[in-house]
């Protein structure tokens, strides 16, 4: 029954639905607003490495939400696309896909992918002209994600440190063979998607952090940025050939991203369930070993080093460094590195 006001009688039905639908939408779109105002805060974390879009949605307190998300997508919905022929079909469709929240990792989704489209510009035009600079900052950024992550993990058995040893090995070893100036087989381009998108999920890691260990970071920014440009010039007459020559290794890469998020992050969320020190560890190690390379860029892309530009160097390196412990300080209460799994 509805609740009657003092001194008068209760709203019609019709009259009390006219007057909550408008409160309601506006709810509603502040809600959605604010989940795609959180994923290009996700989005501006990820483009760059060191920071996990993760993170923010940690703290933004949707995490637990956008975890079960993910782990709850179920390819088999597209047994239901041959029925939207039909308004029932159609409705069994849209059901599922509100149970699978897919609407909300589509908005969020949405968000990150305007954040990484538009500061993918800002970075690849950085590269170019203060590229020792960035790799300071990059340094510093690693650098202290490795800090942290280590802080919260158990290296206290001879495994775990043959682990962290080996990860700081194949890191090294890769970041030394990258070639990030250069063109990537798409097959590299795949796996780096697979990869990337795994540790995006996880706050504190860095999906930008493994493509700039794969050598592949510098490309897929300057790809993307060449895709989106060429994209606004096919709109306006430009030749589809343009379109396609920087648009099958973003297509590649998205395909590897939509396979690392139905499988390989549950397949990393379960290592760390299993055995999450080792596997802490193991990230540990692949982030110090991965060091090597923005010192090596910085010095291969660098002809004259003057004070200015070492004090801009290590100012860079500080920053990126400070904006990491930032992070960790500010989500301390929050951690989600705590072993819950002997």
């Amino acid at each position: 029954m509805s609740r009657e006001p003092d001194g008068g009688e209760a709203p019609t039905a019709p009259e009390s639905a006219r007057q909550g639908a408008p409160s309601a939408a506006a709810d509603s779109f502040r809600g959605w607003l604010g989940i795609y105002l959180t994923g290009l805060c996700m989005g501006a974390a990820d483009i760059v490495p060191g920071v996990s879009g993760g993170t923010i949605a940690l703290i933004a307190g949707i995490y637990d939400r956008f975890i079960a998300a993910i782990a709850g997508l179920d390819p088999r919905i597209l047994t239901l696309v041959p029925g939207l022929a039909s308004a029932e079909g159609r409705a069994r469709f849209r059901d599922r896909l509100i149970e699978l929240d897919v609407h909300f990792l589509v908005v969020l989704g949405v968000g990150v992918a305007t954040a990484i489209v538009l500061l993918s510009r800002v970075i690849d035009a950085a590269f170019e002209a203060y590229p020792a600079v960035l790799n300071g900052f990059f340094f510093g950024l690693i650098a202290a994600s490795a800090v942290v992550i280590y802080r919260v993990t158990d290296v206290d058995t001879r495994k775990r440190v043959g682990v962290l040893l080996g990860g700081a090995v194949l890191a090294f070893a890769v970041s030394a063979s990258a070639d990030p100036g250069g063109d990537a087989g798409l097959l590299l381009v795949f796996v780096g998607g697979t990869i990337a998108i795994s540790a995006m999920v996880l706050p504190g890691i860095s999906g930008s952090a493994f493509l700039y260990i794969l050598g592949l970071y510098t490309y897929m920014t300057g790809t993307l940025t060449e895709f989106v440009d060429s994209l606004l010039s096919l709109a306006a007459g430009g030749s589809l050939s343009a379109v396609l020559e920087p648009g099958i290794p973003v297509v590649v890469f998205c395909v590897g991203a939509a396979l690392g998020l139905l499988t390989m992050a549950r397949v990393v969320k379960r290592a760390l369930e299993r055995n999450r020190m080792a596997t802490l560890a193991f990230l540990v190690g692949l982030m110090v070993g991965a060091l090597r390379l923005p010192v090596s860029r910085a010095v291969e892309e660098t002809d004259v080093w003057t004070p200015e530009l070492i004090a801009a160097v290590l100012a860079a390196t500080l920053l990126g460094a400070v904006v990491v412990l930032g992070f960790d300080y500010y989500t301390d209460s929050l951690d989600y590195t705590e072993e819950t799994v002997a």
